[in-house]
């Protein structure tokens, strides 16, 4: 398991929250929860776009769905199961809504 590795959302919000991205750092490791943020489908957003910074659009199997960063939370790691992909790709964009999260800028 390691950062920004995307995985199936095992939880009860699978329609609206498909898909979990692990973005708790690799240093932090032996800990029973890993730090995930929910991939949403773009629909979730009425008529107003969301702010890209904030919330970036990541594909995940040929659909785009967006970082939902202000829902951030722990999961038991060994709920994390089925790994669909990576975003490393797009670490910085990642990284930088975290940032406008917590005020880093």
């Amino acid at each position: 398991m390691a950062r920004f590795d995307i995985f199936r959302n095992p939880g009860k919000n699978q329609l609206k929250a498909p898909y979990l991205l692990d973005v708790q750092s690799n240093v932090v490791s032996g800990l029973a929860t890993r730090v995930v943020i929910p991939l949403r489908q773009l629909t979730e957003f009425s008529t107003v776009a969301p702010p890209i910074d904030l919330f970036p659009i990541i594909a995940v199997n040929g659909a785009d769905y967006y970082l939902d960063a202000p829902q951030l939370g722990a999961i038991l790691a060994r709920e994390l199961k089925t790994k669909v992909g990576s975003a490393l790709h797009q670490q910085s964009e990642i990284l930088g809504a975290l940032d406008r999260l917590f005020g880093a800028y």
